[in-house]
């Protein structure tokens, strides 16, 4: 489908965006990767070769049966005994490049944990044995998630909230503002903590608690922009030839609306990562042993000796906000009015 002129106009200006631009197909690129983290970091093969049969461990289980063995429990494809049982027939395993995942302790570690970065684990292990760069890899993919899962919803709420409040003013706005100021002033931090204290909390949980309070961070945007367009001459024109009020609002407001909206897009995507990552770190965000950012970095506190743990949640966290900076520096002149 053509790109209208004013759309690719704003295309050739987020493209002249040269860190915005090159940032985006970076993030999209690590974003895709992160994807498919049981392809990258697992401590299952790709594929198993055994008795003419193929096995794809990675994707289903097998009970060691499967393979010729006495018990019909899942198998372990790192013991000896797996391996023998494999190789007996000629058979062989395809491991992908760090052959643990999040949750894999590494048993064999040569001194204690957490064990600084060696050729088994490249970025070290925690203070549990580990893998850093397995847990990295996990973790991006559920903080880049959990951020764009939070800010579609809450844009939704926000856009409808401000919509509302913006078209029909009056007592509308009027409660709507009211209701806003004293729902704003709740302190959030202080009801997670409460909350946490009768509920385990989870990712899901997590992003219902968020999602009562990140919608609003929208609201005056488009709430501006709604008083701004119904006084227009194209929307008083669109009310005399009998429009419904749904129908101008969608169709003829909203559009110019969320020329502003997609500015903020990149910039609340940045405060949900550093939500979930603060929260992670005082210990009210997911459930211990998730692969998580804020995690490390706790870990990196209590283990000063290690240095690799902080550095690692560091360095993935700063590049994961610098790009998403960028990204929304690009969008910002590319849907500028005045540019």
């Amino acid at each position: 489908m053509a790109l209208s002129p004013i759309n690719r106009r704003r295309f050739a200006q987020f493209k002249a965006h040269k860190r915005g631009w090159y940032g985006l197909w970076l993030f999209l690129g690590l974003f895709v990767l992160s994807l498919g983290a049981e392809l990258i970091a697992n401590d299952k093969p790709l594929l198993v070769s055994h008795d003419g049969q193929w096995f794809v461990p990675v994707l289903k289980r097998y009970p060691e049966t499967a393979f010729g063995g006495e018990f019909p429990l899942e198998a372990d494809y790192k013991s000896p005994y797996m391996r023998e049982l494999i190789e007996a027939k000629g058979g062989w395993m395809l491991w992908p490049p760090i052959p643990y995942s999040y949750d894999s302790i590494n048993f064999e570690l040569k001194v204690p944990a957490p064990a600084p970065p060696s050729a088994d684990n490249w970025l070290g292990t925690d203070d549990q044995g580990r893998d850093v760069l397995a847990r990295v890899i996990y973790g991006f993919r559920v903080s880049v998630l959990f951020a764009l899962t939070l800010t579609l919803a809450s844009s939704l709420i926000g856009v409808a909230a401000g919509a509302l409040q913006g078209f029909y003013g009056g007592w509308v706005d009027l409660i709507g503002q009211r209701f806003l100021e004293i729902w704003s002033g709740l302190p959030v931090l202080y009801l997670l903590i409460i909350l946490a204290s009768f509920v385990e909390p989870n990712f899901w949980w997590l992003l219902g608690i968020m999602l009562l309070f990140s919608w609003m961070s929208l609201v005056d945007v488009v709430r501006a922009e709604f008083l701004r367009g119904r006084n227009l001459e194209y929307v008083r024109a669109a009310r005399a030839l009998g429009m419904g009020n749904g129908a101008i609002m969608y169709r003829h407001i909203l559009p110019n609306a969320m020329v502003s909206t997609m500015t903020f897009m990149p910039f609340i995507l940045t405060g949900a990562i550093g939500t979930l990552t603060a929260l992670d770190f005082l210990g009210f965000g997911l459930p211990p042993g998730s692969p998580s950012l804020g995690e490390l970095v706790a870990q990196g506190k209590s283990n000063l000796q290690a240095p690799w743990l902080g550095i690692s949640a560091f360095a993935v966290l700063a590049l994961m906000l610098t790009l998403l900076v960028f990204i929304g520096e690009a969008a910002r002149d590319a849907f500028d009015p005045r540019k």
